[in-house]
């Protein structure tokens, strides 16, 4: 009977190390913000796109995508899109794609005392895209927001499905913009 009971923690044990390995390994949506302490947000009323210099932009196809999706969200916040020079904030953004080894190990089985099971594993390589979204405040040239969002993505998704992923992102991106004042 014991010998039966520690056969089947051995085998939950093992698929259960294999699935959190796998689980840990796969990269979720991440997003990190970050502001200028002592940064009065309220009087932020309209913005202005920028490009910014020397940073890595994809193809205009692309770019009117994003830009599409952060007017939308920054529209929820009372935010105004111009070409005015006078405008209260310069928006900017930046993205970047890595090619990252992922690894699915599995596992099943485990005989007397932890032997005899099978394991295998797998990689593949998947992509990880990042976009950096940066606010400045004209009149100081300082940087007074920034925000990263990073996805796998997957380059067999349809175009819809990408549209809906980089509004989710963008969504959880400005989530919490402006800042609370404290």
């Amino acid at each position: 009977m014991r010998q039966e009971i520690r056969t089947t923690v051995a085998k939950i044990g093992l698929t259960l190390v294999f699935a959190l390995v796998a689980s840990a390994l796969t990269i979720a949506q991440d997003v990190t913000t970050n502001s200028m302490p002592g940064t009065d947000f309220s009087k932020y009323h309209t913005y202005k796109w920028v490009t910014i210099e020397g940073a890595t932009q994809p193809n205009q196809i692309v770019d009117a995508q994003i830009k599409q999706s952060i007017d939308n969200q920054l529209a929820t916040k009372g935010l105004t899109k111009t070409d005015n020079e006078k405008a209260d904030l310069y928006v900017g953004y930046q993205v970047s794609m890595d090619q990252e080894k992922q690894w699915n190990a599995y596992g099943m089985g485990g005989g007397p005392r932890w032997g005899g099971g099978m394991a295998t594993a797998t990689s593949s390589v998947i992509s990880v895209g990042t976009l950096a979204l940066d606010m400045y405040d004209p009149s100081t040239k300082q940087l007074v927001w920034t925000g990263r969002a990073t996805k796998t993505i997957d380059p067999g998704n349809s175009q819809e499905k990408k549209q809906k992923n980089l509004d989710k992102a963008m969504q959880k991106l400005l989530k919490n913009f402006p800042p609370k004042q404290k």
